[in-house]
């Protein structure tokens, strides 16, 4: 049964000329939307043609009308209710595990994992999870990082690396998609502690699956672990990376009360900027407690204040680069979280 009460389609020029005839000639109250082409109302769902293309359809009779007008007459296709038919997989039981942070100069590394299955998936879709790069505000993320930890009770898990322990991992192991790997098995069997008969794990594609497969320890090593590209697709892997861009914003809003300072996200001449104006308060070796000092922004703020990475001691002085030496697997990184 579907009970979701939200629905997003892109539309072709053809489809939307559909829509707007349906909407103007059939049964249908219209109202006025800034943005769009068409919208109107039925006793109860709204549906809104944007100028981008975009179709949305939502209120608690949303669904019958994708399957008793839009599917039939304007997509062709009848998808509504065959999602779990169409991709048995994609209900079964397993568990999704992204990652956020990892292009942020300021801020942690948060990796998380979520367990799904038919029962779960349901529940997931009536929160309309959708992958974290896709939520543009941060408030929303928040808000539906709340709401899928509330769903999950203990049946997800959560790693935070901080600045200090991540720049004290990378000054030994030199890749970032070495400590991603370390992470993502941490987060596995962190999870699998609660859910330990899961039998599968999926994520995207960063790099070899040998190196997560090596960091995993006795129980990890028994789980199938499948990396695809565009795994958030997967609603467990959409669930596990708004956990970690939850986790994330917590962090840098955390940082923001320590330091008194607002920390941007990403890796932009604002985050330059503020990285100067924290090093001008304090001293250099505060990005070693704030940043991700691999960054190639850490030359360029160190450049403008007259100063180098030697200001930063050993930990400060790896910069971005391939790693081919051999891949350790600590237990645990000292000040990394398990959440």
């Amino acid at each position: 049964m579907i009970n979701r009460s939200s629905f997003t389609y892109k539309l072709s020029a053809d489809q939307q000329k559909m829509v707007m005839s349906l909407l103007r000639d059939g049964n249908y109250r219209p109202v006025r939307i800034e943005h769009t082409l068409v919208a109107a109302k039925t006793e109860d769902c709204l549906i809104a043609l944007y100028k981008s293309g975009k179709c949305l359809v939502q209120g608690k009779g949303a669904a019958d009308f994708v399957s008793f007008v839009l599917e039939p007459l304007v997509l062709k296709e009848a998808t509504l209710g065959y999602e779990d038919i169409l991709d048995a997989d994609a209900a079964s039981p397993h568990m999704g595990i992204d990652e956020s942070g990892k292009g942020d100069f300021f801020g942690p590394m948060v990796v998380a994992s979520a367990y799904i299955d038919q029962e779960l998936i349901e529940c997931m879709r009536e929160i309309d999870v959708k992958d974290s790069k896709n939520i543009t505000s941060d408030n929303k993320a928040l808000d539906m990082g709340r709401a899928i930890r509330k769903a999950l009770g203990k049946r997800f898990a959560i790693v935070k690396i901080g600045p200090t322990a991540y720049n004290r991992l990378y000054a030994k192991m030199r890749s970032v998609n070495s400590i991603l790997s370390w992470a993502h098995a941490r987060a596995i069997e962190n999870l699998l502690e609660n859910v330990p008969s899961c039998p599968r794990a999926i994520s995207d594609q960063f790099g070899k699956k040998e190196q997560v497969q090596a960091a995993l320890m006795k129980k990890g090593r028994q789980i199938e672990l499948i990396q695809r590209h565009k795994a958030e697709s997967d609603m467990a892997v959409a669930a596990a990376s708004v956990l970690a861009r939850e986790m994330f914003l917590r962090e840098l809003a955390a940082m923001r009360d320590k330091y008194g300072i607002e920390f941007p996200k990403g890796a932009s001449e604002k985050v330059k900027s503020v990285a100067g104006k924290l090093i001008e308060k304090t001293t250099p070796m505060i990005l070693l407690e704030t940043a991700k000092c691999h960054f190639k922004t850490t030359d360029e703020v160190l450049a403008g204040l007259g100063t180098d990475r030697n200001a930063l001691g050993p930990e400060g002085q790896a910069k971005s680069r391939s790693y081919n030496g051999p891949y350790s697997r600590p237990k645990k990184a000292k000040g990394a979280e398990n959440v």
